[in-house]
Formats: C-alpha cells, sequence, structure tokens
C-alpha cells in the first residue's frame, strides 16, 4: 500500500475488547513511521465526553468521505502494522490537521 501522511483517514480493523472479533474503523495517521509501523489515533462517530476530542464533519475532508459526522480522539493513541490497513479513506483538511496537531501538544504539554 502506497505511504500515509498525516491527516490521511484510514480504515482498520479494531479488536472487540473481549477479543472475539474485529470491526472496520476509521483512524487518523499522526506519522508514518519508517519500516512496518505507523501512529494513528482512534475516530469515533459517537459524542465523546473526551475533552480532547476534535470534531470532524464531511466538509473538513480534502477528498474521500466518511459515512457520518466524527470525532477525532488524540488522547486514544496507538501503533499499528500498516498491514493492517485495509484502505485510505479520506483526507483532512489543513485546519483539522492544525487542530490535531495543537492538542496533542497540549496534552504532553
Amino acid at each position: 500500500m502506497a505511504g500515509f501522511v498525516k491527516g490521511d483517514i484510514v480504515v482498520i480493523p479494531f479488536p472487540f475488547s473481549d477479543l472475539s472479533g474485529s470491526k472496520r474503523r476509521p483512524a487518523f495517521v499522526l506519522k508514518d513511521l519508517p519500516g512496518d509501523d505507523i501512529i494513528l489515533c482512534q475516530i469515533t462517530s459517537q459524542q465523546s465526553s473526551d475533552a480532547y476530542a476534535i470534531g470532524l464533519t464531511a466538509a473538513e475532508l480534502v477528498n474521500g468521505t466518511l459515512p457520518v459526522a466524527s470525532n477525532i480522539r488524540p488522547s486514544r493513541i496507538f501503533t499499528a502494522d500498516k498491514k493492517m490497513i485495509i484502505r485510505k479513506a479520506a483526507t483532512a483538511n489543513s485546519g483539522v490537521i492544525a487542530a490535531v496537531t495543537k492538542t496533542l501538544v497540549n496534552l504532553f504539554s
């Protein structure tokens, strides 16, 4: 699969909490690392009480689409193998990318 850039939205299988299966979910690309790993953060369509959540609407996507308005959750960061990525769904605009970056800086300050 081609390289990814910060702001890409990819679809990846997330395991159920009991590990009985998985469901395809979107994730926000933070960094495409050399080798097989990529750093992502969760995206959810559920309303979130997470103080760090950033709203994401179809109007904020440069290309591609998400089925519903969603929330990017920069406080839910994980590393995955790029081979797990099913497809690229969209790319967020520069305003969203800047908001995620600012939130990450604040989160770790």
